[in-house]
């Protein structure tokens, strides 16, 4: 039998999501800021607004998960989170905004693949957050726990 997510357990792991979202964008944004990191060129500034906007998305639907603990409101906060990052992802594939060097290792090849993993993660996260969602739906329409507030 399928565990069905909690309230509980649903804003549980909403403060490490806050958390994380926040860290990242005061780390890539003010200290030490995206600048610093040496493989980085200046056209990372052409990816930042898809990247932060990523990281935003993540912040607020965990906030709205603190409130509503329901786990058709996090399926579907999920698909949102899901869709900003798979546009930052493509993002950051257009621009590729890496200079790795001349090293003996193929760093852009790898980067490429991580990506690409990246963007088939999400699509198939995408297709489970949907399937989460019309389940936790089924469940309201037969009467279910998914909207009651503690």
């Amino acid at each position: 039998m399928a565990r069905r997510d909690s309230a509980a357990s649903v804003r549980a792991g909403a403060v490490p999501g806050i958390i994380v979202n926040g860290a990242l964008l005061y780390a890539a944004n003010v200290w030490p800021g995206w600048w610093a990191v040496p493989f980085l060129t200046p056209s990372t500034t052409r990816v930042m607004d898809a990247v932060n906007a990523a990281w935003i998305a993540g912040l607020v639907a965990n906030a709205v998960y603190l409130l509503v603990g329901s786990p058709a409101v996090r399926a579907l906060g999920e698909m949102v989170v899901l869709v900003f990052g798979l546009l930052a992802t493509l993002r950051v594939w257009d621009v590729f905004p890496f200079d790795f060097g001349d090293g003996s290792f193929d760093w852009a090849l790898l980067v490429r693949i991580v990506l690409v993993v990246a963007v088939v993660g999400a699509v198939i996260g995408l297709i489970a957050q949907l399937v989460a969602f019309v389940r936790a739906l089924v469940r309201l329409g037969r009467g279910g726990p998914e909207l009651r507030h503690p």
